[in-house]
This record gives C-alpha cells, structure tokens and sequence, in this order.
C-alpha cells in the first residue's frame, strides 16, 4: 500500500476510521470521507490524510483530485443499518438503498474506466454478514446489504480478468456506534461475538494479501452460510427461534 490512493468512505468513525488508521500505517495516501466533516477532519489530521466531507455517492471526483488524480483503492464503507419491517416507512427504504447499494454503485460507474485503462484498481465494499445471511428487525438493512453483496459480487465475476480486485467484508457484530443503535437485537445476535473495528481492518488485510474476495472477520459465518444454502427450511427455523426470543423482549 505504499503511496497508494485510498479513498475511504463513512470513515469518521467505526470500521472507516479504522481501516484509514492501517491503510496510513502500511504508507497509503488516504482521503477520509464522512457526511460529518467535524469527524472526517479529525481522523484525516490523526492519520496524516486528506478531509473529503460530503455525501458518499458523489466525492469520486474530490477524491481523486485530493489524491493527484489517481484512486488505486476505493473502500465503499458507508452505510445505513436501517431497522424496520415491510412497513418501515419508504423513505427508509429509499435511503438504505441509496446508500447501502446505490454509492457503491456510483463509485464503480466513477472509477472503473481508469482502472479498467490502467489494467488494475481495488474496490472494497463493507457489506455486513446480513448480506450474507440477515438481521432480525431489519428488513430494510437486511435486504440492501444483500445487495450490495450482489453488486460487489458482480463486478469482481465480470471485471477479474481485467485486473480488478474487489472485496466483501462481512462481519458480524463490531463494537461501533452502529451496533449500539441495534437495541435489544443486536444485543440477541451480535454483541455476544462482537469484535473491535481495528479486527476488521486486520481482516481486510489478511485477505488482500490473498486476494480473497470474500472477507469474515467472524470465520463461523462461512458455516452458517454453507448451512443457509443446504438446508435453508432448517436454517430458516433456527432463525425463526431467535426472532421470537427477541419478540418477547419487545413485550
């Protein structure tokens, strides 16, 4: 990663933050982003970085201004862990999708030309084990997550041979500001297992030093996920005994 261009969305804090910390100690150039600028500033002068506040779907072009013209990794870290069921409001649903599915999105329709003209480019898309499996109580988070697993999965099947590396972290539970919004839930699911965001970053670069494309933090999802595809009813069932532990929670 030395003198690489590295762009990190939702890094004021969390994963983000942590993944800015290692990428700036293993010699990157990084550009912190965050919609809070407060927080986007205060990780870029802590790790040496450059501040790009602002909406995730469109600092591409800041980014790689910021970086001399050249992102060789872009961290698609953003996100929104929307709670709600089938009747969480729309536009809760529109907002997961635009920043859990659509910034991804975008970045890619943004970088791919030069990495593709270049022959090389490093896209990492923090998706959650709720892309890979679900979350009791959110639908909304749930659902998007399943997608941008989806998308990143799509571009490293179409784009590998052309010398794109792409990335998805699925973690379990991390000790963030997001994970102590989930409540009761999280506190069912994740907090028992709940890792430090710093583990995610080791994680990440375990797994770029092999080029794996999947990424967990948490090795046991690779066996609720096999168990999800074999036997899904049976799956299904398991996770229907915790929805209803946490339903008499709720009472």
């Amino acid at each position: 990663m030395k003198d690489k261009g590295v762009v990190i969305t939702g890094a004021g804090g969390g994963i983000g933050a942590a993944l800015a910390r290692r990428f700036a100690a293993e010699g990157a150039r990084v550009v912190v982003n965050d919609l809070d600028g407060a927080k986007a500033r205060a990780v870029a002068d802590e790790v040496g970085g450059i501040a790009v506040p602002g909406d995730a779907s469109a600092i591409v072009p800041r980014a790689t201004e910021a970086l001399g013209g050249t992102v060789d990794v872009y961290c698609a870290n953003a996100g929104l862990g929307s709670a709600g069921s089938e009747a969480a409001p729309e536009e809760v649903w529109a907002a997961a999708w635009d920043v859990n599915v659509m910034a991804h999105v975008r970045a890619a329709h943004a970088l791919l030309p030069g990495w593709l003209e270049r022959g090389g480019g490093r896209f990492v898309s923090t998706v959650s084990a709720a892309g890979l499996l679900t979350m009791i109580g959110a639908a909304p988070y749930s659902v998007t997550k399943h997608g941008a697993y989806a998308f990143a999965e799509w571009l490293s099947l179409t784009y590998r041979h052309r010398g794109l590396k792409v990335h998805a972290i699925c973690p379990q539970g991390v000790r963030t500001d997001m994970l102590a919004a989930t409540g009761t839930a999280g506190d069912i699911v994740l907090t028992p297992t709940a890792i430090e965001p710093e583990d995610v970053a080791a994680a990440l670069f375990a797994g770029m030093a092999e080029d794996r494309f999947l990424i967990l933090p948490h090795p046991e999802v690779a066996a609720y996920y096999e168990a999800r595809a074999a036997t899904p009813d049976k799956w299904l069932t398991g996770m229907n005994h915790i929805q209803r532990k946490w339903e008499a929670t709720q009472r």
